[in-house]
């Protein structure tokens, strides 16, 4: 469908009515709590309240990769925040972040709380404190910084901008989705060149770069981000990309991370809190029993079919 209506501007624009589309419940002009909420606390060192989207999974990946080196001081309670439901604006989720998006983090492993938002504030704050996916010093530091700040800028086009006009706005409209979809592969052509070059994104070891690239560029690589948007940007066309893709994706770490605060698809996929490593041997939600609410639901369905 394409929409040849012309938009007349305002001289000045004011919210009048939602947007439309998947998310316009939640979104509004003005910043702030919209309710009294505060969070739980659980009994790590560390507090992750987030949800399995890209931004969200590189945290839990990233604590899930110092675990497995053996960091047993970077164990976390992970509690999900659902953005659809406006969790993001309680007023304890805002005082941690202001901005309310996840991932927001709180470090209680010294004398104060220390809060830290924005994914990629949250993933330097790990490298730094644990000395792990990122160099002290030299050329590496500012090459892995540089890509981890390259997504941090680049990201938006591809979620906010393509994203959002491919799956999730109320029409499907020709020129945003031309625009982004071509910035969209431009950037994909971008790692496609550097991982030509290279095993990982900053160079030859894995960095939080990898960490916070993978789960947008990884996720629209191997099909996971927005049905259909693989085969329409022609993903496979990216030999190396591909293969950095699925060589992150083998990882354990993130096999384990990417799951965390995860709250649709698959239920084996689904842990929607996490505790301890054992969480996900046990409480994925394909194991987890149901309430006496959810096996009457279940019953009658069953009837009904």
């Amino acid at each position: 469908m394409t929409d040849n209506s012309e938009y007349v501007l305002p001289e000045v624009w004011t919210w009048e009515a939602p947007s439309g589309g998947q998310f316009a419940n939640v979104n509004r002009p003005i910043a702030g709590p919209t309710h009294d909420k505060e969070l739980p606390v659980g009994k790590h060192p560390f507090q992750l309240y987030s949800l399995a989207t890209p931004n969200g999974q590189k945290v839990a990946i990233m604590f899930e990769e110092l675990l497995a080196k053996g960091h047993t001081g970077a164990e976390y309670d992970a509690w999900p925040i659902r953005i659809g439901e406006g969790d993001q604006f309680g007023s304890g989720f805002v005082e941690i972040n202001p901005n309310s998006k996840i991932p927001a983090l709180v470090d209680r492993s010294g004398s104060e709380p220390v809060r830290i938002f924005e994914s990629g504030a949250i993933l330097v704050h790990l490298a730094e404190k644990f000395g792990e996916f990122l160099p002290a010093s030299g050329p590496g530091r500012a090459e892995t910084l540089s890509w981890l700040f390259w997504q941090m800028g680049s990201a938006p086009f591809l979620g906010g901008g393509f994203g959002h006009f491919f799956s999730y706005a109320p029409t499907k409209q020709e020129y945003p989705i031309n625009r982004y979809a071509m910035e969209s592969k431009r950037q994909l052509d971008v790692l496609n060149r550097r991982l030509a070059e290279n095993e990982y994104i900053a160079g030859s070891d894995y960095s939080i770069a990898d960490i916070a690239i993978w789960p947008w560029y990884g996720g629209i690589a191997l099909g996971r981000s927005y049905p259909g948007a693989d085969i329409f940007l022609a993903t496979e066309q990216y030999e190396h990309l591909q293969r950095w893709a699925k060589a992150i994706d083998a990882r354990p770490a993130v096999k384990r991370g990417r799951i965390v605060n995860k709250m649709t698809g698959d239920p084996s996929e689904q842990l929607h809190e996490r505790h301890d490593a054992s969480d996900f041997d046990l409480r994925t939600e394909d194991k987890v029993p149901l309430t006496p609410a959810e096996e009457d639901f279940e019953a009658v369905k069953d009837d009904a079919i």
